[in-house]
Order: structure tokens, then sequence, then C-alpha cells
């Protein structure tokens, strides 16, 4: 049947495939569908299993610290709670967002979604239902608040004695099983199973869907998409302004996230604070030298690349430029990808700072940096899923693709 490229814009026929190949475009080379290593059973089992999980992940004893004969232990939304009741509302309402309320709503609605298709229910808002829960797949965040908890439980590990609680090993395993239910949800074969293809209208220009890929006629531009009912728009409105403000703001933020500490902590009477670049040296210091990497790369290569990027595409499309047009889909597609990614380093802080709560000896909170930080990464992200990347492909002619 014949889908629209959401990368480049470009119609493609796809053939019935078979277990272990694959389709993609034949423009810019987007990976339009895979059926190796896919599964509907597997991505429901792994789906529901990170739904119920998450209930004991969340209400569990996550970490447990021992000093002096006195012992802490926290639970996943311990340190956001400890945010909020600081005063730090900005931040504590991203991570508690993205880390403990979107999960639920994102593999609830998913799970319904497939236990409705299973048992053959077609029910109306179906294809609305998993729009959302598809749209909420790169804010839904418990396998990189999971990376962020590793790294906090090794810096407490540094001077204290610690173990993981029974909510800490529930919460590992929903994490690992969201990555899975990623790797093997076949989104098109769910969509098809929602409403099948529609094929290529003769006559008429074609319209495709922005998010399950549908092809109407043109003349169908305004109304709800019959399958996922997102209004239906050949590019995305304002997409290159829209892009352009978010990745000035994020820019700007970029300066007092970099500056200004992260973290500020009190041992013994004595008050150190700690940037972006401090953290990352503690880490090396102590010979965590794989976390210092990654600390490295989702904190500081990564929001500075996808601001060099977006400000790349926008100025492609201003100039209408025609050169490395992969090469610029490609680096869209890692920059949408990896984004969230950024958000480690303040889930590290969300995880390490209600371990570190030992009244007029030691204790840890947030400092400025980290909600400009959050903030940079938010309105990254947003750039980019503001942006449209088929605007690139604009300037060359069907015939010339």
């Amino acid at each position: 049947m014949t889908i629209g490229c959401p990368e480049c814009g470009a119609l493609e026929d796809i053939p019935p495939l078979t277990a272990h190949t694959y389709a993609r475009c034949r423009t810019c080379h987007f990976p339009l569908e895979r059926r190796s290593g896919r599964s509907q059973g597997a991505a429901l089992a792994c789906a529901t299993s990170t739904f119920v999980l998450l209930f004991p992940a969340n209400l569990a004893p996550l970490m447990v610290v021992h000093m002096l004969g006195i012992e802490h232990s926290s639970v996943l939304s311990s340190g956001i709670v400890k945010m909020w009741n600081d005063g730090w509302f900005i931040l504590a309402l991203l991570l508690g967002t993205f880390g403990i309320v979107l999960p639920f709503i994102r593999f609830g609605g998913l799970v319904a979604v497939l236990v409705a298709l299973r048992l053959g229910r077609r029910t109306r808002g179906i294809g609305a239902l998993f729009r959302w829960t598809t749209s909420l797949d790169i804010w839904t965040m418990p396998d990189v608040y999971l990376v962020g908890c590793f790294v906090g439980y090794a810096r407490v590990t540094q001077n204290l004695t610690s173990s993981i609680g029974p909510g800490g090993y529930c919460f590992i395993a929903a994490a690992l099983l969201s990555m899975l239910t990623r790797a093997s949800l076949d989104r098109r074969t769910v969509w098809r199973a929602i409403v099948a293809d529609n094929p290529l209208p003769e006559h008429e220009t074609p319209l495709c869907c922005t998010v399950c890929d549908l092809v109407v006629p043109m003349s169908q531009e305004g109304r709800p998409c019959p399958r996922c009912g997102l209004t239906l728009r050949a590019r995305k409105t304002d997409a290159v302004v829209r892009a352009s403000a978010l990745s000035l703001a994020a820019l700007v933020l970029t300066i007092p996230a970099n500056l200004f500490p992260m973290t500020s902590s009190m041992q013994l009477g004595r008050i150190q604070s700690h940037r972006i670049i401090d953290g990352v040296y503690q880490l090396f210091h102590a010979g965590l030298w794989p976390l210092g990497i990654l600390i490295t790369c989702t904190s500081i290569v990564i929001p500075v690349a996808k601001i060099l990027g977006m400000a790349w595409f926008v100025v492609s499309v201003q100039r209408r430029s025609r050169r490395h047009l992969r090469v610029k889909t490609h680096l869209y597609r890692l920059i949408d990808e990896l984004g969230r990614w950024s958000f480690v380093d303040v889930f590290t802080i969300a995880a390490f700072i209600p371990l570190i709560q030992f009244d007029g000896i030691a204790s840890a909170r947030p400092a400025i940096g980290a909600t400009a930080f959050a903030l940079v990464v938010l309105l990254t992200m947003a750039a980019s899923h503001a942006f449209d990347p088929r605007l690139m492909w604009d300037v060359h002619p069907r015939s010339e693709r």
C-alpha cells in the first residue's frame, strides 16, 4: 500500500514484507517499515508488564543509605517532592511529568489499544488514543530516569553505604521492559489494524498525515484524519518560526545552565556548589569514567549539537538549499531521538538528593542551573518536534526525487 514518508514527504508503495525484511524510503532512506524483531504479542506483554511494574516501582523503597547508624530510604518521587517543597516548582513539575505521570498514561493507553485490537474491537476513538500514546513516546522517560538513578547511586556510594530497595528492582525491570516495548511495537501494523491504508488517489494531489502516514486527497486538508483524528495539514503550521523561536530560547538558557551550579551540598557546615562540568570532573576523578563520558555526551555534547543542528535546518529551509539533504535528514532523526537523554543529569539530582538529608551533617539540594538546564532540554525537544523535515525536501521537484 501507499504511504507518505514522514521525513521527506515522498510517496512509497510498500509490498507485503516477510519476517526478516524491511522497507526504507528511496529518497531519504528513512526506515518506513520493519518486521524483524516486531511482534504485537510481545509488545502487548511488555507494555502490560511495564504498566503493572510501575505501581510497586513508585510505591516501594527505591534506595536505602546508612550513615552513623541513621538509615534513609527514598521512593521514586522523593526527590521530586523534595524539589517541590524547596520551591523548585518548574524542575519538580517537569521531572514528575516525564518520569512518573506520563509513563502511566502512555503504557496504560498502549495496553488499552493493543488489547482492543487483539479482541477485534475497533472502538470509536481508538485511533486518537494510539496517536496520543505515540506522541507521548519521546516524553515518557522511565529509561532516562533509570540511567539517572544509576548515576545518582554511583555518586552516593562513593561516601555512604547504600543498597537498592524492592522498588528499585521493580523500576529497573519496568524501564528495561519499556525499551523492549518500543523495540517490539510495530506501529505500521497497528495503524493498519485500526484503518487500512488507502490507495494512491487518482487525478488528485495526495496529502499525507504527519502521524499515521495515511494518504488522502488534498481536498481533505483541514479535516480530521480518518485513521488517527489529527487535523490534516500539508506541512506543519509555522514550523520554521516555532522551531527558530524555541531554539533561540534554548540557546539563551544554555548560558546560565552551564555557568550556574546544578546542585548545592553541605558537608559538616561546608557548602559546595557543583556545575555540570564539576560533576563530570568528580565522576572521572572517582574512576567512574564510563559515567563521566555518558554525562558529558548527554549534558554538554547533545544539547549543543541539537541547537546547532536546528540552526542548520532552519537556514537550509530559508536559503532553499539542496545540499546534503540526506545528511540533514539523518541528523534531524538523530536529534529528535537522542534529545530526551539529556534529562539524565536532572534525573540524577532527583535520585540522590533525598538520600543525602542528614541534619547538621550533610544535605543536598538543586540549584538554579538545574532549572535552566531542564528548560534547555525541554525547549530543544519542542523545537525538533515543531520542525517539519519535509520542508528541506520541498526545494526538489518530485521528478528529481
